[in-house]
């Protein structure tokens, strides 16, 4: 059998978009390969070990590579995903001088190529990402998280969700409600849960995603504790104000009818959580964790926590002055390679 590998020449700063856009174009997986140069430090304070050999991608790029069927036209794929990168740039996110290429290989199983990629990955002392696919033993006091990402952005081994899953076990307390935003595959949800949460609802405007956090959800046998929704944060909370039905939004076609049929639903959806919340996580982007920050701030209880990744080097003072605007205070930044997560708090006896 044939099919077809898409290769995006890029930056690291950009993968999480470009991937995401690969992803929503309908490929049946994506691998990323970033700088494996003799120069590049390696976190190995778990024990991670890298299977990949060093390679010869500059310092700072990346190579993403998405899988489609041999009957995919290719050329409209690329039609599509060149113009999304373009616009990145609107956004000060840094593409470099990307290049696009498609080649057609013969391979038996290409629609499970990219699963080479994903290895178990310890994330910290006691937690351990494991894809399903792949035999491990964990050890007696260890948390292990069963993912098949399947088409929904999110393994964990990127650092900007390895980020999210150490803040977070550092802020989760016994019993906690949690929401997470833009939730992908389910993994920040699913580590909320096994750190000690109660309940979270795992929130994401993709079908695709909202379809693989509900099979991850199960897979880790977490179905009565994780609520997946497809909706963004401000539908959560127009569904907890009781305002769902007078809800629209005519900015964006798609979203507004995944919002008027939010609203259509509201009154038989439970939340699964109460809002406001004791936690709110979000990998996303800078730019767009900049556009609802009142809206996180309204859904948290005084003294609540939020978890924000997805932050690259170049926004860091930006987001962290938004916040501090938006009238939260950081607890923490953690930091991995030139990614960001801050841990901030909304401060008690306000509302």
């Amino acid at each position: 059998m044939k099919y077809h590998e898409l290769t995006i020449n890029t930056t690291e700063e950009a993968v999480e978009m470009i991937s995401n856009f690969l992803h929503e174009q309908g490929a049946g997986g994506v691998s990323i390969e970033e700088s494996g140069s003799l120069d590049r430090r390696r976190d190995l304070s778990f024990g991670q070990w890298y299977e990949v050999a060093l390679n010869d991608i500059p310092e700072g790029n990346a190579v993403i590579k998405g899988y489609f069927t041999e009957e995919e036209d290719m050329d409209a794929h690329v039609a599509a995903v060149r113009p999304r990168i373009e616009e990145l740039k609107n956004y000060d996110i840094n593409v470099g001088n990307y290049e696009i290429t498609v080649v057609t290989i013969d391979e038996n199983d290409w629609a499970t190529a990219w699963k080479q990629y994903f290895k178990p990955i310890r994330i910290t002392e006691r937690m351990t990402i494991k894809p399903t696919w792949e035999a491990y033993e964990p050890s007696a006091e260890e948390i292990v998280l069963e993912i098949d990402p399947g088409m929904a952005f999110g393994t964990g081994t990127h650092p900007t969700t390895s980020l999210c899953l150490r803040a977070l076990e550092s802020v989760i307390r016994e019993g906690d409600e949690v929401i997470d935003v833009g939730t992908g595959s389910g993994i920040l949800a699913i580590g909320a849960v096994k750190l000690g949460a109660g309940h979270v609802l795992a929130v994401d405007l993709d079908p695709v995603a909202v379809s693989s956090a509900l099979e991850n959800a199960r897979l880790n046998g977490l179905e009565d504790q994780i609520q997946v929704l497809q909706s963004d944060l401000l539908g959560v909370l127009k569904i907890s104000s009781g305002e769902a039905s007078n809800w629209s939004d005519n900015s964006n076609p798609i979203e507004a009818r995944v919002r008027a049929d939010l609203a259509a639903r509201a009154v038989n959806e439970p939340l699964g959580v109460n809002v406001p919340c004791d936690v709110i996580v979000a990998n996303i982007l800078a730019e767009i964790i900049l556009l609802f920050l009142d809206d996180v701030y309204a859904a948290l209880k005084p003294g609540g926590m939020y978890v924000a990744s997805g932050i690259y080097e170049n926004k860091e003072e930006v987001v962290a002055s938004a916040l501090l605007a938006s009238g939260f205070e950081i607890v923490d930044r953690v930091r991995e390679d030139k990614w960001i997560a801050f841990v901030a708090a909304k401060p008690q006896g306000e509302r």
